[in-house]
C-alpha cells in the first residue's frame, strides 16, 4: 500500500478530473485561498488584573451585577432599533 502525500494526492485528483471541472476546481482553489483563518480559538488574558484599583470599593459579586446590567441594558437598545 502506498502512502501519497497530500500534495500528490491532490495532483493525482486534479488529473482525473474530467476537463469540464478544471475551471469550477481553480475558482474553488482560489475561494479557499482567499478565506480568512479561523479566528481565535482560546481567551485572551490582556485584561487580567484591569479592575485591581477596584477591588476596595467593589465586591465580585458586585462586579458581575454591574456587568449583567450593562449586558441587559445593551441588549434592550439593540432591541428597540
Amino acid at each position: 500500500m502506498e502512502i501519497k502525500t497530500t500534495r500528490e494526492e491532490l495532483v493525482e485528483l486534479a488529473e482525473q478530473l474530467p476537463a469540464r471541472y478544471h475551471e469550477d476546481a481553480i475558482r474553488f482553489l482560489k475561494l479557499l485561498l482567499n478565506q480568512k483563518p479561523p479566528g481565535r480559538k482560546h481567551l485572551r488574558l490582556d485584561w487580567a488584573g484591569a479592575l485591581k484599583d477596584l477591588r476596595d470599593e467593589y465586591t465580585s459579586l458586585e462586579l458581575q451585577k454591574e456587568a449583567l446590567d450593562l449586558m441587559e441594558e445593551s441588549a434592550m437598545k439593540n432591541v428597540s432599533r
